[in-house]
């Protein structure tokens, strides 16, 4: 490895380095202010280090890594999130007892094996940068113990680690047709290597990345989870793990090519069919605020196949603007649960948020611009996303994948509307507490800015669209 290469690999550097000096001064002294001053540091340092990676131009480091725009554009993502979640977990964890910093050495933790997938070249790096991830979800799923936190936290595990060995079939499989583990040498010869055991291998591969990613039929833990974990988490869990693995996906299939593999172009169509609207269709019958975010979820991860299964420059441009749009609007929508009083627990029950706009007129605001982003209302960044996801699929002339977007959509605006329409109700009555009590004002900021940067991608989207043509494309 020469200099150039450490320099490639700064703000994975910094951001071990951070985690190290967690745990060196949880050692010596325990103070919750002190980590997340700690944490926020080392993931802007970690940020700041981004432009001098990518003045090093795309390197491969080693045989593992690849240091180019795409890899380093979906870390500044991943970074972005995990400092907003960090925001949110101080103020979520403020008033829960027992130990409390540890939750940060996760986040990071689970930040770097996100930021590993996003640059992997390699099955190593992919599947060293996964098991970092999950490792660290099923514990931060857990946190802080309660009944439903374990509950979350052992189905995550079990399923997890299935779907692990399932990609590790696949790997196996590959590796037996093509002799290699590298995705650029892999890419060379899947056309004289496409047989049975090779076809195979990747939909097994898929089948482990679509658990990750919660599409449909490898959804069943997701609501459950979404609703067992504390909110800052499953802010996480929505958000940084699926930039993670879907940047990794996307770099492979782009490389290895899905539409050469008819089935697998078929497989991967179903799913998406499968997952915009049975996502949207489960959310309908929910009454859980965080179950009915869950199933969205797993309808919006369905909209980004279409664009992902499309051809030419728009397709990469489509998914990389989408998913920093939804994690912003995600981050949000998870952020005002997780600060909406509710007699000393979390506000997941729709009945909870009866008159929220006669308590808090502010918080009641971010959540309905959070909802009609999800929802893809005009002057919002969700909408821009839809209309390039669209836009890519018309393109490629995928009628059906169009179609069954625009009907998920549909349906959505359902159970986004009915909640926006709860909030606006007048309460049935409020304990003084609730109606009184101030929004912190670490959280406040945080969703203010969150709100600002869902209006700014909606109004005038075209700094962060040509950022991601200039950056973000690959190569």
């Amino acid at each position: 490895m020469s200099g150039q290469d450490f320099i490639s690999l700064l703000p994975l550097t910094v951001l071990a380095a951070t985690v190290v000096l967690i745990m060196l001064a949880v050692s010596v002294y325990r103070s919750h202010i002190l980590v997340l001053l700690i944490t926020l540091a080392g993931l802007t340092a970690a940020a700041a280090m981004l432009p001098l990676a990518a003045g090093s131009g795309p390197r491969r480091v080693t045989s593992l890594l690849v240091v180019d725009g795409y890899a380093l554009f979906y870390t500044g993502v991943i970074l972005a999130a995990t400092f907003v979640v960090a925001v949110f977990s101080f103020v979520y964890l403020r008033k829960q007892q027992g130990q409390q910093e540890e939750l940060y050495l996760l986040l990071l933790l689970a930040a770097l094996g996100a930021a590993v997938m996003a640059a992997s070249s390699h099955f190593a790096s992919l599947f060293l940068g996964l098991e970092l991830l999950s490792s660290s979800l099923f514990i931060l799923i857990a946190y802080p113990r309660g009944r439903l936190n374990i509950e979350a936290g052992v189905k995550y595990l079990i399923l997890a680690s299935v779907s692990t060995s399932v990609l590790l079939f696949g790997m196996a499989f590959i590796y037996d047709q093509t002799g290699t583990m590298q995705f650029s040498r892999m890419a060379a010869l899947a056309d004289a290597n496409a047989g049975v055991l090779f076809t195979t291998g990747l939909g097994l591969l898929a089948v482990g990345l679509g658990f990750k990613l919660a599409l449909v039929p490898f959804h069943m833990w997701t609501a459950d989870v979404y609703q067992g974990a504390p909110a800052p988490v499953t802010a996480f869990v929505a958000t940084v793990s699926k930039v993670g693995v879907f940047a990794l996906a996307l770099r492979f299939f782009s490389q290895v090519g899905i539409r050469p593999q008819a089935h697998l172009f078929l497989m991967f169509a179903l799913i998406a069919i499968a997952s915009m609207l049975a996502g949207n269709l489960l959310a309908l019958t929910q009454d859980n605020v965080k179950r009915i975010l869950a199933y969205s979820s797993i309808a919006h991860l369905g909209y980004l196949l279409v664009a992902f299964l499309a051809s030419g420059p728009l397709a990469i441009t489509a998914v990389t603007f989408y998913l920093s749009a939804y994690t912003a609007t995600t981050l949000g929508a998870f952020g005002v649960v997780g600060m909406t009083p509710c007699r000393g627990r979390e506000a997941d029950a729709v009945e909870d948020y009866r008159g929220l706009f006669w308590r808090r007129p502010w918080l009641a605001a971010i959540f309905a611009a959070m909802l009609f982003s999800l929802a893809g209302i005009p002057l919002t960044a969700g909408f821009i996303g839809k209309f390039y996801l669209l836009d890519a699929g018309v393109g490629s002339s995928l009628w059906l994948l169009v179609f069954s977007l625009v009907a998920g959509s549909g349906i959505s605006l359902y159970y986004y509307l009915r909640l926006v329409v709860v909030m606006y109700m007048r309460p049935r009555g409020a304990s003084s507490g609730e109606a009184t009590a101030s929004c912190p004002w670490a959280g406040s900021l945080m969703l203010t800015a969150l709100l600002a940067v869902i209006f700014w991608l909606g109004v005038y989207p075209a700094p962060l669209i040509d950022m991601i043509q200039k950056t973000a494309a690959l190569k």
